[in-house]
């Protein structure tokens, strides 16, 4: 049978598991009523369509990328939830690549059913330079005791878990003697701030951790070599980014439009030659970062790593900014208003300021262009004099409190 007709057998089967498990009319399970998240993506990944690329070891399929795209589109054209799990879902993502078997039996399937993992990584005193981390982790008996303050991190509120960077050894060099953890998030010495942005959400937070605690089993990798883990966790962070999944998608963004050529409609811009232009613009820049995430996604998959990745994420964020900018062009001087009985304005100015997120989160856009510059166009780094001395001798870093 060839990869046409493996294909068609596919997509014949999940269309039948859909038929007989999920009902697209009321968004749920079928015989449920009302939409149970954790029953249902229970049965998607017992069926391995969570994680289709995923050994069946693993709750996966072992397919190809082309393989799990079947999926993926027949449960989008049901409205399902629980696909691409094996792309989108950072913590068990980083638990399945580089968890000990004995981690990955005790929380990769809980992962995969629920629980959001936030990113416990930036720091007041450690942003753009993230190997100068202070929340310290020290070890009592089976566990470590955790002591610091992380800062902007998403979805701290509601998250059950959180992918920890810690100082462990306060001797080794700022790159080495960092511990990574998966750290529940839910316990007494874990205290969560929302951060008030300007669009008016708040996604972000303040996270002060007090005397908290986390199993020695829950390490991710290895002990004192968490900058490595850390790698492999930031770079599936930037492969999602790249691709846009973290803007936000109103109605307009689901039809066959695009949602800047339906504004430009709508307000009559259309025959402006020089507008059509930018728009032409605009558009071919997303297709083509999207394509280049095709290929990064492709070389993730093989290798565990692509340097894509950087120029995706560093990508997005200028097709973000580039198409609130021409948004504005096309609302002109009403874009100076907002509220509700201005849609297409306050639309305009929430991406507008949106935009800054892609530009910070992941990594700012100034980082991506350093590790571009150094890592794919081969250009000399940076001296860093602190490297290779303890970081306890790092001049900002005196004490370990």
């Amino acid at each position: 049978m060839n990869d046409s007709n493996n294909r068609n057998a596919l997509r014949e089967e999940v269309e039948a598991w859909l038929d007989q498990n999920w009902d697209s009319e009321k968004l749920c399970e079928k015989g449920a009523g009302t939409y149970d998240e954790k029953s249902w993506l229970s049965k998607v990944v017992d069926a391995g369509y969570a994680v289709p690329s995923w050994p069946k070891e693993w709750y996966g399929r072992g397919l190809n990328g082309r393989d799990g795209s079947v999926i993926e589109k027949a449960f989008m054209a049901r409205k399902a939830q629980g696909w691409g799990r094996d792309r989108f879902h950072l913590g068990a993502i980083t638990i399945y690549k580089l968890g000990s078997k004995e981690l990955k039996d005790e929380l990769l399937y809980e992962l995969l059913t629920g629980p959001i993992c936030c990113l416990l990584y930036s720091e007041p005193n450690a942003g753009s330079d993230l190997a100068g981390v202070r929340t310290k982790a020290v070890l009592d008996g089976d566990e470590y005791l955790v002591n610091g303050q992380k800062v902007w991190t998403s979805n701290a509120q509601e998250a059950e878990y959180g992918m920890l960077l810690t100082r462990t050894d306060w001797q080794a060099p700022k790159h080495k003697g960092m511990t990574f953890f998966i750290f529940p998030m839910k316990q007494e010495g874990v205290e969560v701030l929302p951060i008030n942005q300007i669009t008016g959400e708040s996604e972000f937070s303040e996270v002060f951790i007090t005397d908290a605690k986390v199993p020695a089993r829950f390490i991710i990798g290895e002990l004192d070599s968490g900058w490595s883990s850390f790698q492999t966790a930031i770079a599936s962070e930037r492969l999602i980014m790249g691709q846009g999944v973290t803007e936000r998608i109103g109605r307009s963004a689901q039809s066959k439009v695009p949602p800047l050529v339906d504004l430009a409609k709508r307000n009559n811009k259309l025959s402006d030659p020089v507008l059509r232009q930018e728009l032409a613009q605009t558009l071919s820049y997303r297709h083509l970062n999207s394509l280049n995430m095709n290929r990064a996604k492709a070389e993730f998959v093989q290798k565990g790593a692509s340097s894509l990745m950087m120029l995706g994420k560093l990508a997005m964020s200028r097709v973000q900014h580039g198409e609130a900018k021409t948004a504005g062009n096309i609302i002109g001087h009403r874009v100076l208003l907002d509220g509700d009985s201005y849609p297409d304005s306050q639309n305009g100015n929430f991406d507008a300021a949106k935009a800054y997120m892609n530009s910070i989160g992941g990594g700012t856009d100034q980082i991506q262009k350093n590790i571009i510059s150094e890592r794919l166009l081969g250009l000399p780094k940076d001296q860093e004099l602190d490297k290779n001395i303890p970081f306890s001798e790092v001049k900002s870093n005196s004490t370990e409190s």
